[in-house]
């Protein structure tokens, strides 16, 4: 099959509108379409076992203390060690465990998702894939060959002004700041709303851990920077709008 089979989705899940571009040319519009169809399936269950909001979810459970993660599910088990690395790796400033309630993966769980989303939908032949859950964005294979997607960064003061836009291939950009639900994210040191960047984007191969990463800068800012001299996190680059001045920074050489 030469010809091209595109299609997109909108699946409202997570709190959000999850947003899919996918398309091929090893298969038709109609396995495309069944790659989506159990893509929905597979995000309303982990929307069933990590929402916060749903009091019979794992994670509410968790929270009240009606479930210890040994008798959780293998991939809550999975994002609970996973984001016990990442706070190790951002030095604290990720925490999903210093919120109220005790336990909040949302920071780290979308991107992890999004990855999956990818995988699901590559073995169904999808060869070109976006995945948006709001920021938190999982590609592979470019808008075509030899095309990459172009991901515009809004200003976080004004939704309608793209400030910046990366072209990437294959990986993941995540990007936290106040955007879509002001601001929100607290620091783990003072329990105060962090102060410490006004936006934050990573692009690296781990959707989860990207995600984790644009939190920490938020709370850290011009302090994050030394965590990326870490091993791990040698593939990330960042780019960062300063809180206190109409500046950017950035670590690595930037997809743009």
């Amino acid at each position: 099959m030469s010809e091209r089979a595109r299609t997109t989705a909108e699946i409202d899940v997570w709190g959000t509108i999850l947003f899919i571009d996918v398309a091929s040319t090893k298969v038709g519009l109609e396995e495309l379409e069944a790659g989506l169809a159990e893509v929905t399936e597979y995000v309303k269950v982990i929307d069933q076992e990590f929402s916060t909001y749903k009091p019979d979810s794992q994670v509410s459970k968790i929270r009240r203390g009606e479930l210890k993660i040994q008798e959780a599910s293998a991939q809550m088990q999975e994002v609970w060690q996973l984001c016990e690395v990442a706070k190790g790796l951002t030095d604290g400033s990720f925490d999903p465990w210093c919120v109220k309630g005790g336990y909040d993966p949302s920071g780290y769980v979308k991107g992890w998702a999004a990855d999956r989303c990818i995988r699901i939908l590559q073995r169904h032949g999808a060869e070109n894939v976006q995945v948006n859950a709001a920021g938190d964005l999982s590609l592979a294979g470019g808008f075509e060959a030899g095309k990459p997607w172009s991901i515009g960064i809004r200003s976080p003061e004004n939704r309608f002004e793209v400030v910046k836009v990366f072209e990437i291939f294959e990986g993941a950009i995540a990007t936290s700041g106040t955007y879509e639900i002001g601001a929100h994210i607290k620091d783990p040191y003072t329990g105060l709303i962090a102060i410490g960047a006004l936006s934050a984007t990573v692009i690296g191969p781990d959707g989860g851990l990207a995600d984790a990463l644009a939190t920490a800068l938020v709370v850290m800012g011009r302090d994050g920077a030394v965590i990326f001299s870490k091993p791990e996190l040698a593939e990330y680059k960042v780019w960062v709008i300063d809180r206190h001045e109409e500046t950017a920074w950035t670590i690595g050489e930037l997809p743009v």
